[in-house]
Parts: C-alpha cells; structure tokens; sequence
C-alpha cells in the first residue's frame, strides 16, 4: 500500500491512532515522510475523500469534548468514565489543523473544497473558544486562517478577520513583537473588508488605537507601514487616530515625536481626496493652532512645535508649500497681531521658521509681492513691544537671513543686520533680547557669504563682553568661538585682548572657560616649542596675572597632561635660568637653551612669584593624571625636588615662599629634605596670635606628607599642658620641660584644629591615623570642662587659669571631634555617650547657675556682680553644647537615646531662671528633631502612643509650647528684652515651623494649636482692656498687632505653606468651637486682616473667614443690648469679615 493511500486510510475515526503516529512522522525531521508531499501527489477524488474523512473525525472529536470542556477534564483529572481524552482530542484537532494549512496551500483552480471549508469553520470556532492555556495549538490555527485570506478562498473575510485580530493581540502581549507586527502589516488589506460603523468591530478599533501607543509599533518600520496605512482605511477614522495620539504626546520622548511626526507626514503625502483633506484640516492644521495658542510652559508645547517643524523643514516641495500656505492663511496672520504675547511669540516662531509663506501657483511678481509683505512683518516684530517675540523674532530673521542671503536683497540684509547689531544687541530692557541677538548670529555665521558684511559690524559689539547679564556674555563669547572656528574674522578685532582678560580674571566660570577656549591657542600653542609657551605665559603675566591664574587654571581641559607637565618643567628651566643656579642638569644632554629665556624675565620677582603660582595651578590640575603615571611622577619630583633648596634661597619674598610651600606639599617629603625637616619646628615657634595664612600650608604640608600624626601629638600636649594642674610644687619637672622647649598655646592648637577640620583633604588624613591618638586628643578636649566650671564658680579672676573665650572654644571642640570619631566608628556608641555625660555634666553643673538668685544680705551687691557675670556664661556654655548637638543631629548621628537626653537637657533649660536666653539654640534643636522624622512613615506608629517617634514628638511640642510661654513672659515683664528676645528667635523659629508644618497630624500639628491660642489670647487681652469705642481699630498690618504675635504672624507670613498650615489650624479651632467669645473672634478676624494685607493663601483665608462668620451670627442679637464698646467691636468685625469674604 502506498503512502498517499495508507495515509488516506488513517483519516477516520477507527484508524485514528495510525493518524496521529502519521502525524508525529511529519513532525520528525529525522524522518522522511511529508504530509505537504503526499498532499499535493494526491489525486483531486483522494483528497476530496481526505477532506471528508477529517470533517467527519474533527466532528466526532469536538462532539465529544468540546473545546470549552478541556480546561474541565484536565482539572478533574480524567476519570476513567469520561468521553474522551483532551490531551488525545487535541492531538487529533492539531494534525487535522496541520493538514488544512497544508491542502489550502495546493488547491488548484476549479477544485471542490467544500469539505475543507468545513474544517476550517470548525477550526476557526475552535479558535475563538480555545483557552489560552492551549499555546501550541493555537498559532497552527492562526496559520490556518492567515493562509486562508492570503489564498482568496471562500468566506476569506471571516478568516482574515479572525488572524488580524488574533495577531493583534499578541503583537501587544509579546516581548520581541517584530515578527508579529510584519504579521499584521501583511493582513493590514483585511481592514478593507470590514465595516468601520460595525458595533461588531469595535474589538478591533480598539485594538488598532491601542497600535498608537505602543512604542514597538512607532519604532518598526512595518508598524510604522500599518500605522500610516490606518490613516488611509476611514476618513472618520482619522481624527480618532489624532485624538489618541494627542492625548499621548505628553508622555511620547522626543525620539517617540521624530516617528510620529514621520507617520503624519507620510500619511499625508499617500493620502489623496477626502483623506488627504481630513489629515490636512483634522491634524496639521490642528497642531498649528495648538503650536500658536498653547502655553510656552504646557508639557506639549515642545511636541506640538516639533512636529509641526517636520513639516516646515520639507519646504520647496509644491505639494507642501501649497498644503501650508492653505493651512496658515487662516489662521497665522492674524496670530501675529494678536494682543496675547505668547500667541505673537509662538506665530512668530512658526511664521520665521515657514519663510517664505507663499502659493506656488502664483506668478512671480505676485510671489515677490507676498514676500515682500513678509520681510516687512518679520521687521515690525523685531519692534515688538514685548520682549518674547522679539527674541522670537531675532531667531527667525537669523534664520531667514541664513537660509536666503543670496536671494534677499542687500538692501534688506543690511537693514536686518543693522537692526540686530545696532538696536537689539543694546536692549536695555531686556537682557534676554540682548542674548538672543548673540546666540542667533552664530546661524548667520554658517552662511559664508555672510561674513564679509559682519567682519564690519561685530567690532561695533565689543562692550557687550561686559555686560551685566552672565548669559549675555556668555552667549557673546560663544559667537565670539563660532567667529573664530569658521575664520568670519580675527576674534582680537571684535574684542580687544585686554578686554578679555580682564573679563576672564573677575568674571565666572562659566565665563571664564570659554575665553579660555577663546585663547588657548593663543598663550599655549601645542604645536611651538617649548620655549615659546614660556613666552607666552610670561607675556600673559605681564599683561595680567589675575587672568593667567585662570588660564591656567583651564588649560588642563584643551590639551594632554604631558603638555602640562612639559610647560612645567619648562618654566622650571626658566627660573634656574634667572638664579643663575650651579646645577648640573643646566648642562645636560639635551642642552636646555635657557639663557636664551633670561632677557624675557630678567630678574622682576613679581614675574617670577608668578610663575611659581603658574606651576603650582598647572601641577594641582594633573596631580590625579601624575599619580596614575609611577615614573612620569618620580621624574618630575626628582627635577624640582633638586631646586627647591635654591628657590626657598634665592625667593625670600613672601609672594614667592606661599607658591612654593604648595609646591613642597605635593612632593614627598624626602623631595625637599632641608625644608620639610623644619617644618613642625616652624609650627612649634609660631605666634599665638599668628594669621592663618602664616601656618596653613604648613599644616597642609605636613599632612600631605603623612606627618599628621605629629600635629596631632603638638596639639594634644598644647592643650594638656595649658590645664591648671593641682600641686603645681611637685610637677617641677614636667614644668621645667616645657620653658626649656616651648610653652603651651592653647589657642594656637586650636587654630591648628580648626584648619584641620574644616577642609576635606586634611581632615581625611587626620582621621585616618586610627582611634588612639585621637582618643587621647577627645579625652584632653573633655577635661577642659574643669576650666569652664572655675570661670563659672569663681569670684575671682585667676591671671594663671587660661581665658574663658579659650575655654568654651576647647568645649565645642570636644562635641565636634566626637562627632568626627563616632560617624568613623563602624560599631558601638561610645562618643554618643560622651555627649550624653557632657549633657548631664551641664545639668547638674552649669544650669544651677541659670536660676542662682542673689541672698538678702550686706553682700547682695557682690553676689548681684558675680551673678550678672555667671548667668551669661552658664547660658553661653549651654548654648555652644546645643550648637554642637544640633550639628550632630543635622548629619544624621543621634539617635534615639541621645535625641532623648538632648530634649530633656532642653526641657531642663528652659525651666531654669535665665533659660529663656537659650531658646534660639533650643528651637534649633527641635527643628533637627522634627526633621529626623518622615510624617509618612510614621502614619501607624503615630497611633500608637508608646511609640518612640510619638512620645519624642509630643516632648518636642511640650518644649515649643514652653517656650512660646517664656517669650509671653518675658514681653510682660520687661518689653525692651522681650522683644530683642522674640527678634533673636526668628531665624530659628522660622526653621522649625519650616519642618513642622509638613506634619499634618499630632503631635506636631500642636505647634501651630499653640500659636494661634497665644496670638489669639494676646489680642483678645488687648480688646478686653479697651475703655472707649474710639479706641476700637481694625488690625491692617504687623505694625497694628502687639509684640509677640507680630513676631509670630512675621514668621508664619514668611512662607506659603506655613501659613496653610496655620490657617487649617485657625479653620480646625472655630470648627470645633474652641473659639466663641465675641472677643475672641474679633480676634481671629484681625488676625486675618493681617494675612489678607500681606497677600498669602487666599482659599486658606476664605476658608478661614467663612468659619468665622458661623460662630459670629450668633453675637448679632445681644449686640443690640450690650455695651457701646461690644457693638462697635461687633459692627467692626463684621466690616473686617466682608473685607475678607471679599478678597
């Protein structure tokens, strides 16, 4: 039996299994058998019978088990009393499928295929029915269906439909969707087929706008195909396509635009007819209406502009000309003279960028006329009163004068260019005009044949490197660059070289890198030798060292390091040169031909001490490139380390020694043995009172050379020595020691200290020496606490016990290094702990001296003087330890314990007598407490009362409503001191409302509870002591309001959100009835009147008023009874209400 025939046989229900082993043949690659092959041999009667075979198995099959059924019998696990097996069954209906595919690819003209159609139904019924689980079977059916519309057979649009859809869906499930959209652009001619009105196609639509917003389809050139031809299948199709696009353009890159600009394009230029008209009416033109009227600031603007540039960019095409001088004529010219400027700014953009405008169908002579009309209003927009368009302007004439030069007429040239140079460039209202003028001439630039005219005209433009606007100049230096790269001129004739570099030695670095760009090549030709960058540096020195410093300073960035290095050792050559040295590498080899350098130099040390300063900028700007280049870095410590003993000899002058102590400290100290070995001893002698400049670079020095050890160990001795020691008598020894070397100077080491922390570089060093020295160094700073306690308890002044200043310096010291050492620590809490002991020193120390009151006795005059000296001190004493935790808690290193003990050292403060002259410092702690908190973080643990974060709040509020408290006193009691006291509080104050007003909930939503109650109670006090109607004045301003609320309304008014924040509270009172009293709602309304006056949050303040006027109605009646006073206050409030409800 032959294969046709025994597979002819198979296709039935009986042989069913002799089926599927044919089947699993085909799919064999190592076997021979082919369905397609035995397909197409068979006779047109054979696969008629074929065909009718599988429709029948296919139907027995799906009878049993229907395809919604699969799913099922898989779940329930097959029992044994079920119909059929699904795996078996789609088995069955996968090589069924597979023969389908293969016949409808050998039909033949005039065959019968009726029993295949029938297949290919119960197939397609499969399809739509089939699970998604069933992966495999499904793209086989696919197949099936897109062969069948692609062969034109029977009911092919049903087919076709089905794949289409199928294909679209899965183009948007898909990680690499390539394949499958080429799939859909080869079915894109079903869409023909269906009706676009059909309810039953809304799938589809949907499916297809879905298209637009998938960047797989905008960036493929086959999606791009279908996405064009879209445009193309209904003309009411096409504004539904540019809506979906539009509402996507804000999130669409800019990459994302450049494809959908091209599919419009493209789209268009296909289009004919009807199409043609809607994609002109519905979406260009729609974009250059958004292009003109939207806001510069909307997120589409950018977009909108982009896309309609596509289109101005394909001018001189008549197609396109004529599409948009149809599209603008409605609607540009009238844009231009609108009253709105930004509508004039964003037309004048279009219009310039357009140029010419015009209808090809017309004659010359008219297009020469329309032209001309244009050029006039492209004049009377450099005129324009705003100064938008007229930057809008300047960009267009550049541009027109860029792209046209040699078709516009000299005569309009000239004009343009003088109104741009002579006019715009000097527009004192507008610096951005000004900007423009510069930035915009670098397009004109590009047009050679523009270059001979402005050669004449840019020298005209040289003060604007001066002017006062930073981008102003700079956008003159960068036309200046352009002048220069496309040789328009010689930039020096434009501006003169002095005018450069006395620009380039004041101005900015922004500035400054450019004039350098300007002039490198100029003062450091790489391509000359050597001697001759030596010239020029000196040139550029003599002409203006300020300005040589910044050269210099930039140089780094336009050449290699090896030039760097080479111009270093060059200028080195120059200077041994002009100290006539001995040495022998003068006489080397290469035959340095340096006296030929010595005329130029002679023997003016201010040259040569800036040189020096050249060679140290030069080094610090390839120090990096030296240490990753072992010998290049020997080689040039070796060549300066042999003269750096003859330059410290020979240049005594002070402007030479600072350049080269930099030089020494950026080589080893065995470089430059006879000066480093000095050093500490130059350290060691130097006065108390020395400036930092006498000793900074030697510290610097001696930490680059890994020397700060020994610093540390100087400092450390300084300020132990300097301690009172008990028993003097029996420490002659260690007495005697010292005045035989050097005595100790506490404030030096201090200085030293200071220096030493307070840069990066030096600071790294010193902390790196390990925890030991610095401990000891921590420990010594700690005892200094004894000194401060003497001052403090003391009734005299001890000559011998160093100074009070000295002492509070070496205290502040101590929380800093500890600051320092615990942030190094990788484990423990050590230095936290020591802050601890320092607070509780404080309190039990320092604060009894805060509430000491003179005793009554003959003494009182002694103790009062040593009280008023004392207090001051204590609180000083307090404050410069808060300073210290403050900073500790700004970088993050408290945490809660330490937080804790801090609060208490607060709450403990503030209760003493003289505490109130701490609050400052103590707002400034509670502001870093509050800011150490993230309210959306601790929305759960905010319910919970024990909650750490919740209990330190809540202290935090109770100390803001303490200290709100003492203020309120202290203006009571003595009004001069309060107020200076409510004026030094208002930084600090002002930067814990800052951070509290974030918190919307308790605990800190108390703070502005506790305000608004003393605000409120102070005003109403003075409305209660009110004697006579007259008397009753309506609060405008600060000014009207007494002392401390002035303060506090100040503060709150000083920020937006501050005064929401306070406003949420005002509404929060009145609504919970808090407030009722006539007098205190008058009190609010003042208030109120002070925040309308000073403009801030008009929805909060209406807010606000209208909670007012609930609670005032209900004082209208017994206002008719009451006092004259009473009615007035009444009749006044609700005068003040209007005004506000008014606002």
């Amino acid at each position: 039996m032959s294969k046709r025939e025994a597979f002819l046989e198979a296709a039935c229900k009986e042989n069913v299994e002799d089926f599927l082993r044919f089947i699993q043949l085909h799919k064999d690659k190592t076997e021979p058998f082919d369905v397609e092959e035995v397909v197409q041999e068979m006779p047109r009667d054979q696969r008629q019978t074929l065909w009718g075979n599988l429709a029948s198995l296919l139907q027995e099959v799906l009878q049993e088990l229907p395809p919604e059924r699969w799913e099922e019998g898989r779940a329930e696990g097959m029992e044994v009393e079920m119909a059929a097996d699904p795996k078996h069954v789609m088995a069955v209906v996968d090589g069924v499928t597979l023969v389908a595919v293969v016949s409808s690819k050998v039909l033949q003209d005039g065959d019968t295929y009726s029993a295949l159609l029938e297949i290919a139904h119960r197939l397609h019924d499969v399809l739509v029915s089939l699970p998604v689980s069933e992966a495999p079977l499904q793209p086989h059916i696919h197949t099936l269906c897109e062969a069948w519309w692609k062969k034109g057979l029977k009911e092919k649009e049903k087919f076709g439909r089905t794949a289409l859809l199928i294909s679209l869906q899965k183009s948007f499930i898909l990680k690499k969707p390539g394949v499958e959209i080429l799939r859909v652009w080869s079915l894109h001619d079903v869409l023909l087929s269906l009706d676009y009105t059909s309810e039953d196609n809304k799938q589809i639509i949907d499916l297809l706008l879905q298209c637009f917003h998938s960047p797989a389809y905008i960036r493929n050139d086959d999606g791009k195909r279908f996405l064009v031809f879209l445009f193309s299948w209904n003309v009411s199709f096409i504004w539904v396509i540019h809506g979906t696009i539009k509402n996507q353009l804000e999130f669409y890159s800019k990459a994302m635009t450049t494809h959908i600009m091209e599919i419009y394009f493209r789209a268009w230029k296909k289009a004919s007819g009807d199409f043609q008209e809607q994609i002109e009416s519905s979406c260009i033109q729609d974009f250059m209406q958004n292009a003109i009227f939207l806001h510069r600031t909307s997120p589409v603007h950018a977009k909108v502009r982009q896309i309609v540039s596509y289109f101005h960019a394909r001018k001189g095409c008549h197609k396109v000309d004529k599409m948009l001088y149809n599209l603008y004529k409605p609607i540009l010219w009238k844009a231009l003279s609108a009253p709105n400027f930004e509508v004039r700014a964003n037309a004048t953009f279009l219009f310039t960028e357009a140029f010419p405008v015009h209808d090809p169908d017309q004659n010359n002579k008219n297009v020469d006329e329309a032209i001309q009309k244009q050029l006039d209003t492209a004049v009377g927009l450099l005129n324009d009163p705003h100064p938008t368009v007229r930057s809008n302007a300047t960009l267009g004439v550049c541009k027109i004068l860029a792209k046209c030069w040699e078709l516009l007429p000299p005569t309009v040239i000239a004009d343009f260019l003088k109104k741009l140079v002579s006019e715009l460039a000097a527009d004192s209202s507008s610096p951005d005009v000004r900007c423009s003028v510069f930035k915009c001439l670098t397009i004109v630039l590009d047009n050679a044949l523009s270059h001979p005219l402005l050669e004449k005209l840019l020298p005209t433009l040289k003060y604007s490197l001066h002017d006062t606007s930073e981008k102003v100049r700079i956008a003159f230096l960068d036309m200046l660059i352009k002048v220069k790269a496309v040789r328009a001129a010689k930039f020096w004739d434009v501006c003169s070289m002095d005018h450069l570099l006395a620009r380039l030695a004041i101005d900015s670095h922004s500035v400054s890198k450019r004039i350098v760009d300007l002039l490198f090549k100029s003062f450091f030709p790489v391509n000359d030798s050597e001697r001759e960058w030596c010239c020029r540096c000196i040139t550029l020195i003599q002409m203006n060292p300020m300005a040589a410093r910044k050269f210099y300073l930039y140089a780094h960035k336009h050449t290699a390091p090896t030039n760097i290095i080479k111009l270093m050792l060059a200028i080195r050559r120059v200077l041994n040169s002009c100290i006539q040295t001995d040495l022998s590498e003068l006489n080397d080899s290469n035959k340095e031909n340096s006296a030929q350098a010595e005329p130029l130099l002679g023997k003016d040390m201010s040259v040569m001490s800036r040189l020096l300063e050249v060679v140290v900028i030069l080094w610090r700007s390839v120090e990096k490139a030296l240490k990753q280049h072992e010998e290049a870095q020997k080689y040039t410590y070796a060549k300066f380390g042999n003269v750096m003993a003859k330059y410290f000899q020979t240049f005594e002058d002070e402007q030479c020694t600072v350049p080269l102590i930099q030089l020494a400290s950026f080589m080893p100290s065995a470089a430059v043995p006879t000066f480093s070995c000095g050093v500490l001893s130059r350290l060691r002698r130097m006065d108390p009172g020395a400036a930092p400049a006498q000793y900074s670079q030697l510290l610097d020095c001696m930490c680059s050379w890994g020397h700060a050890a020994d610093i540390l160990e100087l400092v450390t001795d300084w300020l132990a020595e300097a301690l009172p020691k008990p028993g003097d008598k029996g420490n002659t020894n260690r007495k005697v020691r010292i005045q035989e070397t050097v005595e100790a100077k506490p404030d030096l080491a201090l200085a030293y200290l200071e220096h030493l922390f307070s840069r990066a570089s030096t600071r790294e060093k010193v902390l790196a020496l390990g925890e030991r020295p610095l401990k000891q160094l921590h420990t010594v700073l700690g005892n200094w606490r004894s000194v401060l306690y003497t001052h403090l308890s003391a009734t005299t002044k001890d000559p011998k016990s160093p100074g009070v200043e000295t002492a509070l310096k070496v205290f502040m010291y101590h929380g800093r290094l500890g600051a320092h050492l615990q942030h190094n620590a990788s484990e423990g809490r050590d230095y936290l702990l020591s802050l601890e002991h320092v607070a509780a020193w404080i309190a039990e120390r320092v604060l009894p001296f805060l509430t000491k009151h003179p005793s009554d006795g003959d003494d009182d005059d002694e103790e009062e003087r040593d009280l008023e000296r004392s207090q001051p001190l204590a609180a000083q004493i307090t404050e410069s330890f808060l300073t210290v935790c403050r900073d500790v808690l700004l970088v993050g290193l408290g945490d809660e314990t330490l937080k804790g003990q801090i609060l208490r050292l607060c709450s403990l403060t503030l209760l003493s007598e003289a505490g109130y002259l701490c609050i400052p410092a103590v707002l400034l702690i509670l502001k870093e407490v509050a800011d150490s908190y993230v309210p959306e973080d601790n929305n759960q643990a905010q319910e919970n009362q024990e909650d750490p974060t919740t209990v330190i709040l809540s202290v935090v509020a109770n100390i803001f409503q303490k200290i709100i408290e003492l203020l309120a006193r202290r203006v009571r009691k003595d009004p001069e001191e309060g107020k200076q006291l409510c004026q030094a509080a208002v930084p600090s104050l002002t930067d814990f409302l800052q951070a509290a007003q974030t918190w919307d909930t308790a605990p800190l939503s108390g703070v502005f509870s506790t305000l608004f109650a003393v605000i409120v109670v102070e005003k109403r006090h003075l409305l209660q002591k009110i004697t006579h109607p007259e008397e009753v004045i309506p609060s405008e301003s600060l000014e009207d309001m007494p002392p401390l609320s002035n303060t506090l309304l100040s503060v709150i008014l000083k920020s937006p959100s501050v005064t929401r924040a306070f406003l949420s509270e005002v509404v929060s009172s009145l609504d919970s009835e808090a407030i009722c009293s006539l007098h205190e709602l008058a009190a609010v309304l003042h208030v109120l009147a002070v925040i309308k006056h000073a403009g801030q949050s008009k929805a909060g303040l209406k807010s606000a008023a209208t909670s007012v006027q609930l609670q005032l109605h209900k004082h209208a009646v017994t206002s008719v009874d009451s006092t004259d006073i009473q009615r007035v206050i009444y009749e006044s409030s609700v005068k003040a209400l209007n005004e506000i409800l008014d606002f």
